[in-house]
């Protein structure tokens, strides 16, 4: 009876308020051909306890206890407990769009906090309250580029996420904005002499990733200032969060579109996450998404509204900066609790505790691989050329229950088909990675010999 409620009597008394006797006689308008008068080809019914058994058998069959060195977008981080614990209180696990601020308060304030944090971070000076994810985030981003500046072509770097550069594209096509990308030095990061030859009198923007796909981090001053002297806007897509806890925020773009999926979001097989734009104030008027903004009621009491709504919902279609309907709300409020449990020291040491991981896995694997874009600083993610085929190696690695860096050659097939992307976070243990290493040493002859 828990989860249907009536019982045989209810649903006799429910018959006879409408009049009816059975079932049957409720369906009697119903064409006899059209009814099904045979049972379900199901397997029967079961009870809670026989259900949660199945369940608990299916579990048994994953596979557990595997080392991951996994990253590019997705990043496995430690969640605190509390944050579980809030998220799902009933006023913030089913609440809708907070249109009422009179019963919305609570909501509309950790918009309000997530806002402002992100503000911090980024060095930006307004933040909207979140959008789908990181993707969707620089493809809007794009948009309100162009609307801003009134040129209508684009320019992306190769080492900006491939999957981001797919949905740039898809947004693009329909928005009729062609897109020029531009390649890598030698260094791993954006070529300047190639950007600064890509950027015409049409260009509205620059969009580049930093850290980038590679986990390189980007010199953005100095590509800020070759864009900026050519009249177009920089916007910087930050995929891995964290690393605003050390690395120096992009103060000189115009725009910051970051994934928050590292502030307390589970990886959750690749969703739902978190996307927000931040920007200078003097093109908030064209940042698509919710804004929350502080003001005060009748009575003097601080409160807090949706505010400079150019949402399709709000304003004539053709006028809204964006058809995106929603925002991430219940993920945004798991990246304010993140946040405020970690505090702006927390996250440094947090941020350096994925520097020291990386550095120390780098090492262990360079005695058997070769670690690529060596010459420019990176935060937790690198590039290795391994002695056998990437795809290959990682094969063998699952027997030693590890999974391998991400191979590389699907997107950048001029690296070859040994390179691999390697990532290390405060999960990854030290006896994880002396294993990775060790493992690869096993493996790299049993994977040349596939290979021949």
């Amino acid at each position: 009876m828990r989860y249907l409620p009536k019982s045989p009597a209810d649903r006799k008394e429910m018959l006879a308020e409408i009049g009816v006797d059975s079932i049957d006689d409720l369906f009697a308008t119903i064409p006899a051909e059209f009814q099904l008068r045979r049972g379900l080809a199901i397997p029967r019914q079961h009870s809670e306890s026989e259900i949660v058994e199945r369940f608990r058998a299916f579990a048994e069959n994953n596979a557990t206890g595997y080392a991951s060195f996994l990253g590019a977008g997705a990043y496995r981080h430690y969640r605190p407990v509390v944050i579980d614990s809030l998220v799902q209180r009933g006023e913030f696990l089913t609440s809708y769009t907070p249109y009422q601020p009179e019963i919305a308060q609570g909501t509309l304030q950790a918009m309000f906090e997530f806002q402002t944090m992100i503000c911090e971070l980024t060095g930006m000076e307004v933040a909207n309250a979140s959008m789908y994810d990181g993707s969707t985030g620089a493809a809007e981003a794009m948009m309100m580029a162009v609307r801003i500046i009134g040129r209508d072509k684009a320019v992306v770097a190769r080492t900006v996420h491939p999957e981001y550069r797919e949905v740039l594209a898809t947004y693009a096509q329909h928005q009729e904005i062609p897109i020029a990308e531009v390649g890598y030095a030698q260094n791993g990061r954006v070529d300047l002499t190639a950007l600064d030859a890509a950027i015409t009198s049409e260009t509205a923007c620059v969009l580049i990733q930093s850290p980038n796909f590679f986990g390189t981090i980007e010199d953005v001053e100095a590509i800020a200032e070759i864009v900026h002297a050519k009249g177009a806007l920089l916007i910087v897509t930050i995929a891995e969060a964290i690393s605003l806890g050390i690395v120096r925020p992009p103060a000189e773009a115009d725009i910051v579109v970051l994934e928050a999926q590292s502030f307390g979001v589970p990886v959750s097989f690749g969703g739902p996450y978190c996307g927000v734009i931040a920007c200078k104030e003097k093109f908030m008027r064209q940042m698509p998404g919710r804004l929350v903004g502080e003001t005060r009621d009748a009575d003097g009491k601080r409160g807090y509204v949706l505010t400079l709504s150019t949402r399709e919902q709000h304003i004539r279609r053709e006028k809204a900066t964006s058809n995106i309907c929603t925002n991430q709300a219940l993920i945004a409020m798991m990246a304010t609790i993140f946040l405020a449990v970690y505090g702006k020291q927390g996250l440094r040491e947090l941020a350096e505790h994925n520097l020291a991981k990386a550095n120390y896995l780098k090492n262990a694997l360079a005695t058997d691989a070769k670690v690529l874009f060596d010459g420019a600083p990176r935060f937790h993610e690198f590039v290795v050329e391994l002695p056998a085929s990437a795809e290959e190696t990682n094969a063998a690695l699952l027997g030693h229950k590890i999974i391998g860096g991400l191979p590389l050659s699907k997107w950048y097939p001029e690296l070859g088909p040994n390179v691999s992307l390697w990532c290390a976070t405060e999960l990854t243990t030290r006896k994880q990675m002396d294993a990775a290493a060790e493992s690869l040493r096993a493996v790299t002859p049993a994977a040349e010999m596939t290979r021949v």
